[in-house]
């Protein structure tokens, strides 16, 4: 009875257990979600579809006008000589026709906007991807310096416990013991910090996906950022990669089509009025009046104001192609020098982890045996942890400042 009681619990407690574990993220996913999530991506294609409803209110044709009043009514006093005379009521209904060459120009300029803003979201997502990469490293580089601590906190441990035990017997001294906890305690501060980074980095991870601050989040800590230059690097190849290139030329097409638009006021508009006549004298018909106008938008003094809008923008677009090639020559120059630095900062982690870190591993396992046999003092083994620990510690310092170089790498890449 008691079993089935203990396995009833048991299973009622497991899915809280397993609400309570932390989701483990690659940081494909991670990007992914923030893609898919990320608020302020959202708000890209909002904007978006609002230039797409401008696009068809500006097809819409102005509400007809309606009036009624008098026609050639004479003032009260004055005398009437015939029934002709004395005016009729009048209704009235007006119209403007727009020229259908001018809305559509016009509609397909706003519409051309709703792309340039999508193209902006591309720019936006690469910002934000370059940001959770940060954070992403930041983590993983957090959690190795933590091994790394706690290492040294157990090797500490073990050097405090060797001197308390030698202390009474007058082989060592009593600095010894208070310098192994002063450098335990320094340890454990070091980790607390590596554990506020970490912190940091999964609020800051969850907000850029849409969570909550402290929803429960773990991210793949075996996880190596790999360096993959470009084989190939011409304004041609970077034209077709970079986001701000591509909002850059829709930005020079719908100009394009402004204006068209612009030289599309050059064509006429229309308007048809109608009036009718319903007379106040007796014996007299009713009458009425149909009137059709058109205006000439090439007069000079009318023609002036789109003429001067359409040259200032192609003034605008020339601007905008030397400025494209321009970022194009800079980026390539930028690109090229970020790969060399890359790939020196590579072999300069290389040899530390492969030859510096080894030789300074075993001069350290050499002076603690040598301690543990009472043939060395404590300062000289904590000299050579202290070697140790530092190089550890460039080490990780140079991994981070590499990542960064990764993420700043393709995040112009992409701009």
């Amino acid at each position: 009875m008691f079993s089935i009681k203990k396995i009833a619990l048991l299973l009622a407690l497991l899915p809280l257990q397993l609400l309570a574990q932390k989701e483990v993220l690659t940081l494909d996913t991670v990007l992914k979600r923030i893609e898919n999530n990320n608020l302020l991506l959202q708000t890209y294609a909002l904007k978006a579809e609002s230039f797409k409803h401008k696009a068809e209110a500006g097809t819409a044709w102005m509400a007809p006008m309606v009036g009624v009043g008098t026609f050639m009514t004479p003032y009260p006093g004055q005398q009437v000589m015939e029934q002709g005379d004395k005016g009729a009521l009048m209704f009235q209904l007006e119209q403007e026709i727009p020229n259908p060459a001018k809305l559509n120009a016009q509609k397909r300029y706003v519409e051309s906007q709703a792309a340039v803003e999508l193209a902006g979201r591309d720019i936006a997502l690469n910002e934000l991807k370059a940001q959770a990469k940060t954070l992403y490293f930041t983590w993983v580089v957090a959690q190795q310096r933590i091994k790394v601590l706690k290492e040294n906190a157990k090797l500490m441990q073990m050097m405090k416990k060797i001197e308390q035990i030698r202390y009474p017997y007058n082989q060592s001294q009593l600095s010894g013991v208070y310098k192994a906890t002063a450098n335990i305690e320094e340890n454990e501060n070091m980790i607390s910090m590596q554990e506020g980074e970490i912190e940091k980095a999964r609020a800051w991870l969850n907000s850029l996906m849409n969570l909550p601050g402290s929803h429960p989040l773990e991210i793949d800590l075996s996880y190596q950022p790999r360096f993959l230059a470009e084989s190939v690097m011409d304004t041609t190849a970077l034209a077709s990669q970079r986001k701000d290139i591509a909002q850059m030329e829709l930005n020079i097409n719908s100009m394009k089509l402004g204006i068209s638009a612009m030289k599309a006021k050059a064509k006429p508009d229309f308007k048809i009025r109608f009036d009718h006549m319903s007379p106040l004298g007796k014996m007299m018909p009713q009458a009425y009046s149909v009137m059709g106008m058109v205006s000439i938008p090439i007069s000079p003094w009318s023609s002036k104001m789109y003429k001067a809008e359409a040259k200032a923008m192609d003034y605008e677009i020339q601007a905008m192609e030397k400025q494209r090639a321009g970022l194009l020559q800079e980026s390539q120059g930028m690109l090229t020098g970020m790969q060399y630095q890359i790939k020196t900062m590579e072999k300069r982690i290389k040899a530390m982890e492969e030859k510096i870190i080894p030789a300074l591993q075993k001069t350290m396992d050499a002076d603690f045996i040598n301690y543990q046999e009472n043939k060395l003092q404590l300062p000289a083994v904590i000299s050579s942890w202290e070697a140790l620990t530092m190089m550890h510690s460039t080490v990780l310092e140079e991994k981070i400042k590499l990542y960064q170089m990764i993420v700043d790498y393709e995040k112009e890449l992409y701009r």
